[in-house]
């Protein structure tokens, strides 16, 4: 009788992951083709416009004949409003893309990345968006938290120009960092009074939103990680693992300005990790600090000139406002 029950649940297994797969093949396929129709519709608009001033002139009324026309027929989804939104969405990627492109995202993705006037910076948050399966939610906070200009301050103008073209490359530690980390996922107002034990424990209770923000590759190992050498215990707040650069990677949580010990602090962890964690055939550990306020020269001088383990960088527990970005980002 078990036998039999096993027989027919391995069967269903197979039959209902078939259906599976194939449902959502047709998904993407139905979501594809109507961002394509989407694009052509635009593209018909467009060129309707350009037939002349007197077309141009009536353009507007004519939209609105044709939304009441493909609303009877087709339904919800042809107000004039959303007719014109296909118009955009035409123009934004017909002066740059080749009519061969692909669209990999939902149309409500290319609603949001339309809005983006820099065709490399929509661009790069294109391909991230599809490489790491972000919901239009998660593309808006993004977007919203600027995370391309923060990539971008520690980059020379090609590694810029690459951002548009393969998005975030991650090859060596400085490609994983940015400076600041939004962390408005916590709940934590700027005024709030909490300890470094209080954030440690909002980033472990959202911590698919702090795996997002720390970007591609990393995996979470362990909070609070004992250490001990010479009868004396050491606790680590955070430890992750960065799959793409295959190392551990270490972070400390720290309230108010950076000091000079703070760095002495985790280079002992990072060195402790180094020595009797990592494989042989793994990279060395970094270690990042994250701190409400930070001096660079601090930093700088704090550490040897050939740095490649040890970063601060600030964190925010609110999203700032645009304006309070560019302030913050033109600081750097």
């Amino acid at each position: 009788m078990n036998s039999k029950n096993n027989t027919e649940d391995n069967l269903y297994s197979k039959i209902e992951e078939l259906l599976s797969v194939a449902r959502q093949k047709v998904l993407q396929t139905v979501n594809r083709t109507m961002v394509y129709t989407y694009y052509e519709i635009g593209k018909i608009i467009i060129e309707h416009e350009q037939g002349g001033k007197e077309r141009a002139k009536y353009g507007k009324s004519l939209l609105k004949n044709i939304s009441q026309k493909l609303s009877g027929n087709f339904g919800k989804g042809f107000s004039v409003d959303n007719l014109e939104n296909m118009r955009k969405f035409y123009l934004a990627y017909s002066k740059s893309e080749t009519t061969s492109r692909k669209f990999n995202l939902s149309y409500s993705h290319y609603l949001k990345l339309m809005r983006i006037e820099d065709s490399e910076e929509r661009k790069f948050y294109e391909i991230e968006a599809f490489q790491n399966g972000w919901s239009l939610r998660e593309l808006k906070r993004q977007t919203d938290s600027a995370l391309y200009q923060r990539l971008a301050l520690s980059r020379d103008k090609e590694k810029v120009k690459e951002l548009s073209t393969k998005g975030q490359v991650i090859s060596k530690p400085e490609d994983a960092l940015k400076d600041p980390y939004i962390l408005e996922f916590v709940g934590l107002s700027e005024s709030a009074v909490y300890s470094e034990t209080d954030l440690e424990q909002k980033l472990i209770d959202k911590l698919e939103h702090f795996l997002l923000e720390l970007g591609k590759g990393f995996t979470f190992v362990a909070r609070q990680k004992r250490i001990t050498f010479d009868e004396k215990h050491f606790r680590i707040d955070l430890v992750f693992y960065n799959r793409i650069l295959r190392c551990f990677v270490i972070i400390d949580l720290k309230i108010g300005e950076l000091k000079h010990q703070d760095i002495g602090q985790i280079q002992m962890y990072v060195n402790y990790y180094d020595r009797f964690v990592k494989l042989e055939e793994e990279n060395k550990t970094i270690g990042i600090i994250l701190c409400q306020d930070k001096s660079d020269t601090l930093v700088e001088i704090t550490l040897p000139e050939d740095n490649e383990q040890i970063f601060a960088s600030k964190y925010q527990t609110i999203l700032p406002s645009k304006d309070e970005l560019k302030k913050l980002i033109g600081n750097k």
